[in-house]
């Protein structure tokens, strides 16, 4: 994921708690953002 061009993250949780576009753009946007679970766990493994 923190090599993609772009990613597409869907939630805010799974199931019927989810489908939503949460973010849209690229790895680096999500990890400065940190708007999401997923944007956490990627700023934690790129260790930002």
């Amino acid at each position: 994921m923190a090599h993609a061009d772009w990613i597409i993250d869907l939630g805010p949780g799974a199931g019927h708690d989810g489908g939503q576009i949460v973010f849209k753009g690229t790895p680096a946007d999500l990890v400065d953002a940190r708007s999401t679970l997923t944007g956490e766990h990627l700023g934690a493994y790129v260790g930002t």
